[in-house]
């Protein structure tokens, strides 16, 4: 009886992407499979993506990785949330991973919360939500609570060197028998009859036979954009920054769990304090902001000594119209762009790589996978763009971009989620969006957009109840906090890569 040929996966590109992919498809894939990677030193990967959300440790702990041995292989610290600063004409707030207050029974916190507030009995949300308590701290733990077994477990990510992580799977996945190749992609071959791809040519005369096809050659979208011809869905009427310089500075003695994400007249800058350096970044809108001045802002704003030049990063946010056509499926920036506002890039990826594995074609060309795998991406990628566009329409800053942005038309979910929240109180969370209503939460009071209404059922306690209700749950994420220790005490403990981190 003859042996079925292996299936034949070759994933185009290096970097973040290509190396997620091949060690998930290693890790999850049999015998039956081969994987082929393709990359060339000599181009160079975006390498902004340092900042995740909590999903990236099921990634992680899919693929068998002990934690404290990635931490230190990839220079991590932890991330609580993300502090936003500037938005509001000078305010600052959390968006913190994890629950705010405490439920009851149907009865969402944040009614209670926007009762608490009508009576004058509520502290800021802040207060309410541990992650933001720990992280304006400076505290880290994982693990149950160790106080009161009421508090949730606080949910975790990480600032990481992608370039270290991509090492630390490249070792992953070769070790599990994927097969790198060196060199640059010249051209791809396509059948003529069903125009699939069957195999891209390197430089040296070699050529690369697959089945699949998994594009990470980022914005140049060699094989979704150039090959297949897939074209691309342009947001930047709604998110108008197409710009950013990213450069790394000395470690920042404010070593905190959580990234910063500061407003300035065309755009934002990040800082992501890892064990090893600081990551910055500024991000603008080029028709607010020249290059020259976008650079001398980022290097005036940095805590320590910058460690290079800054580097450029031209984009156009949005994605691309099919992120499977064919059997090419694109994976990364090879399938759209969003500002890593909301560190969301990288955990794109992650999804990605999930929906290739749940719906791996096999031999067949088989449309409602491409069509099921389409639809969903599509919709993660609209979801999270909403979430994006609220922070630069909510804003009350007054300089024309901030304007224009506060101007701008919104998707109509948007608005409808807004007008929700503002008449009731009441956020949905439609089936498969990745921000939970306690983020949108968090974003909404943040930027101040006011709740003029609250759940009838949060009338029904009396004023005292309710007062020393919520008094209660600040007490306990007070107290659960002070015995944690220092986020660098934690990171020393938990992966350090340099016996110097705590000091």
């Amino acid at each position: 009886m003859a042996v079925a040929a292996p299936y034949r996966i070759v994933v185009a590109g290096g970097g973040t992407a290509g190396w997620m992919a091949a060690a998930a498809l290693s890790r999850f894939l049999g015998d039956g499979f081969t994987i082929t990677l393709v990359e060339s030193e000599a181009i160079g990967t975006v390498g902004v993506g340092e900042a995740t959300i909590p999903q990236i440790r099921m990634f992680n702990a899919g693929l068998g990785v002990d934690e404290d041995a990635f931490v230190a292989a990839t220079q991590a610290t932890y991330k609580l949330a993300i502090e936003f600063v500037g938005w509001t004409n000078g305010g600052r707030y959390m968006h913190a991973f994890g629950d705010v207050g405490r439920d009851n029974g149907l009865l969402a916190f944040r009614h209670t919360w926007l009762r608490g507030l009508a009576e004058g009995v509520a502290e800021p949300l802040a207060a309410y939500a541990l992650n933001n308590v720990a992280a304006l701290s400076n505290r880290m733990q994982r693990g149950p609570a160790r106080t009161a077994r009421v508090l949730p477990e606080m949910p975790y990510a990480f600032h990481f060197d992608a370039g270290l992580y991509a090492r630390f799977l490249r070792d992953y996945a070769e070790a599990r028998g994927v097969v790198r190749h060196e060199g640059r992609i010249l051209d791809v071959a396509r059948d003529g009859e069903t125009g699939n791809l069957q195999s891209i040519h390197l430089d040296g005369d070699r050529r690369i036979d697959g089945d699949l096809f998994l594009d990470c050659t980022g914005f140049h979208a060699r094989l979704i954009g150039a090959a297949m011809g897939v074209g691309y869905h342009d947001w930047s009427h709604w998110l108008p920054c197409d710009r950013a310089l990213a450069v790394p500075s000395a470690r920042a003695r404010d070593f905190t769990p959580y990234t910063r994400a500061t407003a300035h007249d065309a755009g934002w800058q990040w800082r992501i304090p890892l064990q090893h350096r600081t990551g910055n970044g500024i991000v603008y809108a080029s028709g607010h902001l020249s290059d020259d001045e976008a650079a001398a802002r980022l290097l005036a704003g940095l805590d320590e000594p910058a460690l290079g030049d800054p580097r450029p990063l031209r984009f156009h946010a949005g994605r691309r119209a099919y992120a499977w056509a064919g059997n090419v499926i694109a994976l990364g920036l090879s399938s759209g762009f969003l500002e890593p506002l909301e560190s969301t890039s990288i955990h794109m990826i992650q999804s990605a790589v999930e929906r290739v594995l749940k719906l791996l074609p096999g031999r067949r060309d088989l449309p409602p996978l491409r069509d099921s795998y389409n639809r969903q991406a599509a919709h993660e990628s609209e979801r999270i763009r909403d979430f994006l566009i609220l922070h630069y329409w909510a804003n009350d800053r007054d300089q024309p971009f901030w304007r224009e942005c506060r101007e701008a038309p919104l998707p109509d979910e948007l608005a409808e989620k807004i007008a929700l929240w503002r008449e009731t109180g009441e956020i949905v969370r439609e089936d498969g969006d990745l921000f939970s209503d306690v983020a949108w939460l968090q974003v909404l009071v943040g930027q101040g957009i006011t709740a003029r209404g609250h759940h009838p059922l949060a009338d029904q306690p009396p004023r005292a109840q309710i007062a020393e209700y919520l008094d209660l749950l600040a007490k306990l994420n007070a107290r659960e906090v002070a015995q944690m220790p220092s986020h660098s005490d934690f990171v020393h403990a938990h992966g350090a890569a340099d016996a110097e981190i705590a000091a």
